[in-house]
């Protein structure tokens, strides 16, 4: 199941640069990314409750909340620097250089998580 939410994780982001770019044509990119985050943040909650995950916010620990907060942050910064570099260049330029990140992210998991490099499957 993991590997089919991580393609449509893949599709909807390639459609997210191609709307994004759309969407930035006559606007301020980080109007743009706050009027994103909005959205975002309804439909998540949206989400929460539809599932009737909301009694789980009670339950998360400090230590989760500021993993989570700095999560956020990071996401905030690169949504940020995402946006800009979407109104400054070509999709088709910027798209692979942010896809970058799959490779920090495997360095990252290997150096903090301690996960071993594996194939899929």
């Amino acid at each position: 199941m993991w590997i089919l939410l991580a393609c449509g994780s893949a599709f909807f982001a390639g459609l997210t640069a191609v709307l994004a770019k759309l969407g930035i044509r006559h606007t301020d990119s980080t109007v743009a990314t706050a009027l994103r985050t909005i959205v975002v943040l309804a439909a998540a909650w949206l989400m929460v409750l539809i599932v009737g995950s909301q009694d789980q916010v009670a339950r998360i620990d400090g230590r989760t909340f500021v993993f989570l907060v700095l999560s956020g942050l990071a996401t905030g910064a690169s949504w940020l620097c995402y946006f800009r570099a979407l109104q400054l260049g070509d999709v088709s330029r910027v798209v692979p250089v942010d896809k970058l990140s799959t490779v920090l992210t495997v360095i990252l998991a290997v150096l903090l998580l301690g996960e071993s490099l594996t194939r899929v499957g």
